[in-house]
C-alpha cells in the first residue's frame, strides 16, 4: 500500500468511533405483543427470542418483550387476526418474517438495537447496512469526479474534502460497515476485536483502486466513470456479504465465492451508478 494512502487512512481512523456504534446497538428497545391467546404470544416470543440463542442472550431478548400494548414499548406487534392498534405491525403466525422489513423501514434509528437483541432482524438489518454503504461509496466516486458538486447535497457520512483519495474514503467506509455489521450480529465491536477484518479491508483497498484506474484509463473521455463507481459498489457489497456470513456462521467467503459475488454485484453496481449519476447531474442543474 503506498505510503500516502496509508497515511490518509491512518489519519482518517481518528474519525471512526466504534464505541459510538456499540452504544447505539446497546440502546434499550422494547416490543409489545398483542395476541388472542397465550399460545400465539408464545409463538411471538419464540420467534423474537429463538431457542438457539445462548441462555443469556435469550433472557435479554425476553426481558425486552411486553405482553400487551404498554406505553413503555417502542414497537407493537399485533396478531394479524385482531384489529391492530394505530401504528402497530401485523404478526402472521404462518409467516412471522413478514413483520421484519416494515419495522426496519419505519424505525431505521432502531435498526442496530433491534438486530442485536432480536435475532430475526439481523439478516435484513445487515443487508440494509451493506447496501447503504455500497451506495455511499459509489456516490463518492461519482461526486469527486464531477466538478461543481455541492457536498451538502450529498448524503455521505463525512465531508468529501477530508479525504485525499477515493481509496481512503472507501476503506474507511468499509471499516465503518464492519463495525455496524458486527454490532447488528451481536459480536464484539472495535479495532482490537475486529483487527483481522480491518486488516483485510485495508489490504484490499489498493487492489480496488488499481482496478478502477485501469478501467478509467482504458475508456476515453471519462467513460470509465460508471465502471469506477460500480467497482466501489461491488467491492463494498462483496466485502459486506462476506462479513455478514462471518458474523452469522463463523466463516466468510472463499476467494472463488467472493469473485462470484463481486461479478454479479458489478453488474448491479453499474445500474445503481447510472441512477446516482443522473441524480447528481440534476442537482448540478438546479443548484
Amino acid at each position: 500500500m503506498p505510503a500516502t494512502l496509508f497515511s490518509q487512512i491512518k489519519h482518517a481512523l481518528k474519525t471512526l468511533q466504534p464505541a459510538e456504534v456499540r452504544a447505539e446497538a446497546e440502546r434499550d428497545v422494547r416490543i409489545g405483543l398483542i395476541a388472542s391467546s397465550s399460545e400465539v404470544l408464545g409463538d411471538m416470543e419464540t420467534f423474537l427470542a429463538p431457542a438457539h440463542l445462548s441462555p443469556l442472550r435469550r433472557a435479554e431478548a425476553v426481558r425486552s418483550l411486553a405482553r400487551g400494548h404498554k406505553a413503555a414499548t417502542d414497537i407493537v406487534l399485533c396478531e394479524s387476526s385482531l384489529l391492530p392498534p394505530p401504528g402497530s405491525f401485523l404478526f402472521e403466525v404462518e409467516d412471522p418474517e413478514t413483520c421484519v422489513r416494515p419495522i426496519l423501514k419505519a424505525y431505521p434509528e432502531l435498526m442496530l438495537p433491534l438486530a442485536r437483541r432480536f435475532y430475526p432482524f439481523r439478516k435484513q438489518a445487515s443487508y440494509k447496512i451493506i447496501r447503504a454503504v455500497a451506495q455511499e461509496n459509489a456516490l463518492f466516486c461519482l461526486a469527486t469526479a464531477l466538478p461543481d458538486v455541492v457536498p451538502s447535497l450529498i448524503s455521505l457520512p463525512w465531508a468529501i474534502g477530508a479525504y485525499g483519495s477515493d481509496a481512503a474514503f472507501l476503506t474507511m467506509n468499509q471499516m465503518r460497515m464492519a463495525f455496524q455489521l458486527a454490532a447488528a450480529s451481536d459480536k464484539a465491536v472495535g479495532y482490537k476485536e475486529q483487527r483481522s477484518e480491518i486488516a483485510s479491508i485495508a489490504a484490499s483497498s489498493f487492489g480496488w483502486r488499481a482496478l478502477a484506474r485501469e478501467l478509467v484509463g482504458k475508456i476515453p473521455l471519462g467513460g470509465g466513470l460508471i465502471p469506477k463507481a460500480a467497482i466501489a459498489w461491488a467491492g463494498t457489497f462483496a466485502v459486506g456479504l462476506s462479513l455478514e456470513r462471518l458474523y452469522r456462521l463463523g466463516y466468510g467467503f472463499t476467494r472463488a465465492e467472493r469473485a462470484a459475488v463481486y461479478h454479479d454485484a458489478f453488474k448491479h453496481g453499474k445500474e445503481v451508478s447510472r441512477i446516482l449519476l443522473g441524480d447528481l447531474t440534476r442537482h448540478k442543474k438546479t443548484a
